[in-house]
């Protein structure tokens, strides 16, 4: 299993990081953790996908991040003492993690520098590409960023068959579940997907590129 955190990691230091790593395992719908719990392990992803969810000023639950296989979660809780959660992450379907906590993963750092690199040099590029989402929300129409989102969710989900619905959907673009609807079924006119209940099966992912920009 490769870890997109840990791609520039040498293969000796990944797998003593990975001897100090405990297997976690979750039913669909656990939560992995709660906002404002206390923020002790990274979670390297093996099997499932993980919705990344935040409150909003409004107090409305908000899907912000699908995590899937090869990717990870809580990553902030190994770089600052007392770390606190600031989302809650749920398995939207059964998976499986390598949780590092913190106090391991100081000890693997000492005589493997290179993981606490590459722990930075994620962070840098998760920064980077929150900024490219703000960007977004400021600059590019709604439908638009519907599509951006569906198309990055057909590389998580094998066959192209997205099980997240609308309202999931229009909190990763930021845009409301009418707005979601009417792309949607845009789309599906013209071939490009395929609307189920509760999921959407992408058709011709080449044409969704090409409109989302």
């Amino acid at each position: 299993m490769e870890w997109r955190l840990l791609a520039d990691v040498p293969e000796e230091d990944v797998r003593q990081l990975l001897q100090v790593a405990r297997r976690r395992t979750f039913a669909r719908g656990e939560i992995v953790f709660h906002r404002d719990d206390p923020g002790d392990s990274l979670h390297l992803i093996v099997s499932g996908r993980f919705a990344v969810r935040v409150m909003t000023p409004l107090g409305d639950t908000a899907t912000i991040a699908v995590r899937g296989p090869g990717e990870s979660f809580g990553e902030m809780a190994l770089v600052t003492e007392d770390a606190r959660r600031t989302a809650t992450v749920a398995a939207l379907e059964a998976g499986e993690t390598r949780a590092v906590y913190r106090t391991d993963f100081e000890r693997v750092r000492t005589t493997h520098p290179s993981v606490t690199q590459a722990l930075f040099t994620f962070l840098v590029n998760e920064v980077r590409m929150l900024n490219g989402r703000l960007l977004e929300a400021l600059y590019i129409p709604a439908d638009r960023r519907v599509l951006r989102r569906l198309v990055e969710l057909t590389d998580l989900y094998p066959g192209s068959d997205v099980p997240l619905t609308q309202e999931e959907l229009a909190q990763l673009a930021g845009t409301s579940r009418a707005t979601v609807n009417q792309v949607l079924r845009r789309e599906e006119e013209r071939g490009a997907v395929e609307l189920r209940r509760g999921r959407t099966l992408v058709l011709d992912r080449d044409a969704l590129v090409i409109r989302a920009g």
